[in-house]
């Protein structure tokens, strides 16, 4: 389904009291049944649909339409630079899945799958593409979800001067987990709960355990300093508060994953001044001249901080892109969508990497804005309960979906679900010394704290 650029007209907000427009679901088998021949005519499953919504306002997709669905949502998503390999995408069907505690233990499956940790074939770190698709949204009724924005992000904390330790943007997100009864270790690099809310359950927080969380300290192939600077990053970049879209289903908890691209990390999460403000901290290192902007030293510690990212990730064996080769790959699905007949959406502003714009081919050229379905949608009560953690913040962030919210009940109080295990890094900060090759460090207990106070 395609509807006019978002630019200049917004696609409608979802209405969760609505049933299925049979048109749009009508539209999506009819692409699904096209594309894939060994389904057979697409004219009795309509009969089939049609029955289904008249019935109960929706329709259950079959694992062959779900995970159709669910590879063009990721194909359709105009702000991922990502999308050559969207056949690759591996789709778990989650429908069954109720209770906060059945839904937790396989958003871990998913991450171990998604970060190789899973399997004895697979190395830690050979990222793969994932999405976990949970029960869909019936009309009128409340539906489970995930509050965090993903499911692996660094808490923030404030102190009484007003200074913070770790990540700024999630302040307001770990001071509702904290309300909520999680105690975490307040250092620069404390992995968050996963906030799970259910109907009949309330919300529920769970602590990931160490083999879910693969991550990489950070180090730099020429400045022995950097490794000291105590940073790191996790490997399996997960958004879990969009809601997907498939031929008129909702399905409002779906996590999915792809890998990184290092701008992402050394360019936004570690660069910007609103997050870890690295910027200054690698300038005063490199002993470069900060006292006026066009001594371009925020561009010259730009590029040392990105090339830490990519290295140190390459030497742990974990899967990253870098900008210029992941834009060579969107113009290669371009050229390919374009002989499959296939316009590509694309949102300029975020198709573009955040450093050396101008020097990647995805600068200079337009594109196709507009919102076609399947595909992932951010609604406005998932952002606010993402950056709040709080149902008491969403009266002030405009929703049309209020009704459909579940909420906590007295007999289902919020409680967190402890983690008994520490979790350890993923890879040495520093190569293991030649005297104890099979030394990791540092350990646990040793990881240091980011230097700057925000």
């Amino acid at each position: 389904m395609t509807t006019p650029g978002y630019r200049d007209t917004p696609p409608e907000s979802w209405d969760p009291e609505a049933p299925v427009d049979f048109a749009e679901a009508e539209e999506f088998l009819r692409m699904c049944y096209g594309d894939n021949r060994k389904l057979g005519s697409v004219k009795p499953r309509l009969a089939v649909v049609r029955a289904q919504i008249a019935a109960t306002g929706t329709y259950v997709h079959t694992p062959d339409e779900l995970a159709y669905g669910a590879r063009v949502a990721w194909r359709n998503s105009s702000r991922c630079i990502g999308r050559l390999y969207w056949r690759s995408l591996v789709v778990l069907d989650r429908r069954r899945a109720r209770t906060p505690e059945e839904i937790f233990a396989l958003v871990v499956r998913h991450l171990c799958m998604a970060g190789g940790t899973a399997a004895a074939n697979r190395e830690p770190g050979a990222i793969r593409p994932v999405i976990s698709v949970f029960p869909q949204a019936q009309p009128g009724r409340p539906y489970a979800r995930i509050w965090n924005e993903q499911l692996i992000r660094y808490a923030g904390y404030r102190d009484v001067n007003g200074g913070v330790t770790g990540d700024p943007k999630a302040v307001r997100f770990t001071e509702s987990m904290r309300d909520l009864g999680w105690r975490g270790k307040g250092d620069a690099f404390d992995v968050l709960p996963v906030a799970i809310e259910t109907p009949a359950h309330g919300v529920r927080l769970f602590e990931l355990p160490e083999r879910a969380v693969l991550e990489v300290p950070l180090a730099h192939p020429d400045y022995g300093w950097f490794a000291e600077l105590g940073l790191r990053w996790h490997a399996v970049p997960a958004i879990s508060n969009m809601r997907l879209t498939i031929g008129g289903v909702h399905y409002p908890l779906a996590p999915f994953n792809g890998w990184y691209m290092g701008t992402e990390i050394g360019a936004r999460n570690l660069a910007d001044p609103d997050r870890y403000n690295m910027i200054p901290v690698v300038a005063r290192m490199l002993g470069l001249d900060t006292s006026k902007p066009n001594t371009l030293w925020r561009d010259r510690a730009l590029v040392e901080l990105n090339r830490a990212v990519l290295w140190s990730f390459e030497r742990a064996g974990v899967k990253i892109t870098d900008h210029h080769t992941e834009s060579d790959r969107f113009l290669a699905h371009i050229r390919n969508e374009t002989k499959s007949g296939r316009e590509v959406p694309a949102d300029w502003s975020w198709i573009v990497p955040p450093m050396s714009g101008g020097a990647t081919g995805v600068f200079h050229r337009y594109y196709h804005e507009a919102d076609e379905r399947p595909n992932f949608y951010l609604d406005a009560d998932a952002r606010a309960l993402g950056v709040h953690g709080h149902r008491a913040q969403l009266a002030t962030e405009p929703t049309e979906q209020a009704a459909a919210r579940p909420a906590a009940t007295p007999e289902a109080p919020a409680r967190v679900v402890p983690l008994q295990e520490r979790r350890a890094p993923a890879v040495p900060a520093q190569p293991p010394s030649p005297a104890d090759p099979s030394r990791v460090v540092p350990s646990p207990t040793l990881r240091p704290a980011c230097p700057v106070r925000h």
